[in-house]
């Protein structure tokens, strides 16, 4: 069991580790009382060595580690990795990179939707994964030798599961459709944390302009204020406040203290000030400077039954192929085909439009169709009958 808490233990394991090909990466953090994730230990294993980095420890420096990520030359191995780079990007504004993601690569792989790590590492090395610490209080010090070797056998099961898909994905010819993915998890676009783009994490079903204005100028309002508090957001107000003060739009403090869970106190306190700043500010802007809602895809008579026909070419192109229909298409995506030879999906192009995409258009075009067979459903091109 390796634990560090010095600079100097720090700076020569970095050092060491930058030699090699790959280093597995794991994070341990809370979150359930703070907007930002408060990281509280980092587990890092190259093909020969784990460490356990305690950020916590006392004047620890952090930079080895930091340079460590930033490193060209090392692939970055994570599991799930986007809250993980979430912590990295919030401390540095800098992501890893290069980087393999094995629950990515999993789905390419044909192991299924989202697949768990337990479940990825019993699968692939035959391993059990002891989840008795999954619920520890990370911030405590000193933590138990059971806790610490927990924690580190998140990054060493991580090794031959990244050696064996990496070693599938060569074999297949695959490796680069995971290129796409790993864009987005390293994207700072991803992890940006915008107040005015708050309000798109709503799920507000109205189409009213003014409304959804307001209610932009709310979530943005809620943001900054969790932001400098450090509290989640719904420890400010809560999502179901935010939908009823946008409908109703109070113009005082009367009026937002008989807004349901706002009481008079709350009402004329700095939160009701935010509150009613944030509103009238809202119904202040022009009508050119409102939200423009998402346009719903309206599918023309008798489009339902061929995006159904569309899913189950799905089902069959990617049980054939091995590999998730999450990665491929939503049902979105489907429809969007559906209604559009040319719609802006990502089915209809590279590996994507390859293994389903243009037979969906095919299929569309009547130029091939599915048959029931054997128990089997199979495509039957019709251009060559």
């Amino acid at each position: 069991m390796t634990v560090i808490a010095d600079s100097g233990q720090l700076a020569e394991f970095c050092a060491r580790q930058a030699e090699a090909s790959y280093i597995t990466i794991d994070t341990e953090f809370l979150r359930d009382s703070t907007y930002f994730p408060k990281l509280c230990l980092v587990q890092l294993s190259g093909p020969e060595e784990t460490a356990a980095i305690d950020p916590l420890a006392e004047g620890i420096d952090l930079d080895p580690l930091i340079a460590l990520f930033d490193n060209p030359n090392l692939v970055k191995v994570v599991h799930s990795g986007r809250q993980d780079f979430e912590i990295f990007y919030q401390l540095t504004g800098r992501l890893p990179a290069p980087v393999f993601d094995t629950q990515v690569a999993a789905m390419v792989c044909g192991f299924g939707e989202s697949v768990g790590y337990d479940t990825l590492v019993r699968k692939l090395t035959g391993q059990q994964i002891d989840k008795s610490s999954r619920f520890t209080d990370w911030s405590r010090r000193p933590l138990a030798e059971r806790q610490i070797n927990y924690a580190l056998s998140d990054v060493t099961h991580l090794r031959p599961v990244y050696e064996k898909l990496k070693r599938k994905l060569d074999k297949t010819g695959r490796a680069g459709w995971l290129d796409a993915e790993m864009e987005i998890l390293t994207s700072p676009d991803t992890y940006a944390s915008d107040p005015m783009n708050a309000w798109t994490r709503l799920k507000s079903r109205s189409n009213d302009r003014r409304y959804l204005a307001v209610l932009r100028g709310l979530a943005a309002w809620r943001d900054s204020e969790a932001q400098r508090r450090d509290q989640p957001r719904n420890r400010v107000l809560r999502d179901e406040q935010l939908y009823d003060i946008a409908a109703h739009r109070p113009g005082s403090t009367e009026e937002l203290a008989r807004t349901r869970g706002v009481n008079a106190d709350m009402a004329r306190g700095k939160i009701g000030r935010g509150i009613l700043a944030a509103v009238e500010e809202a119904l202040a802007l022009p009508k050119e400077d409102w939200p423009v809602p998402m346009p719903r895809i309206e599918l023309p008579d008798g489009l339902g039954p061929l995006v159904e026909l569309l899913k189950v070419l799905l089902k069959l192109r990617c049980e054939e192929q091995r590999v998730a229909l999450k990665l491929v298409a939503s049902g979105q995506d489907l429809e969007r085909i559906a209604a559009d030879d040319t719609a802006d999906v990502r089915a209809l192009s590279g590996w994507r439009r390859e293994i389903f995409g243009a037979d969906a258009l095919r299929l569309k075009h009547g130029k091939i169709a599915l048959s029931a067979e054997d128990n089997k459903i199979r495509i039957v091109d019709l251009e060559s009958r």
